[in-house]
């Protein structure tokens, strides 16, 4: 099966071509940006160094989508989510975590409240 024709990079004037939004070079930058500037500064306290080592143990142990899994096709995890959010009291355990594509995890916060629908 062929891959999507690659498209230009989504960051101000890069003429590099991408399958994602950035290309590499870009999107170490973007997700720097966003996490010093627009990310709330409280979620580095829930999110930090624990919370990495679990979502990559998680995230190994379940490479693939399992909302996708459930539908029948096979797509590569990207997020881990908490099904219980941990504002609202949920932890850090297994059982309370979910290995998601993008688009299911978009799909879940929208569903929660949590983002908007552009």
């Amino acid at each position: 099966m062929p891959y999507k024709p690659k498209k230009p990079c989504a960051y101000p004037g890069c003429p590099n071509l991408t399958y994602g939004m950035y290309c590499d070079e870009h999107k170490k930058k973007t997700n720097k940006d966003y996490n010093d500037y627009q990310r709330d500064p409280k979620l580095k306290h829930k999110y930090g160094n624990n919370w990495q080592r679990t979502r990559n143990r998680y995230i190994k142990a379940h490479p693939l989508c399992e909302d996708c899994l459930k539908e029948g096709r096979m797509v590569i995890a990207e997020e881990v989510h908490h099904i219980l959010p941990v504002r609202m009291g949920g932890t850090n355990e297994w059982k309370n975590l979910a290995a998601l594509c993008n688009s299911c995890h978009n799909k879940r916060h929208i569903a929660l409240g949590d983002r908007r629908v552009f």
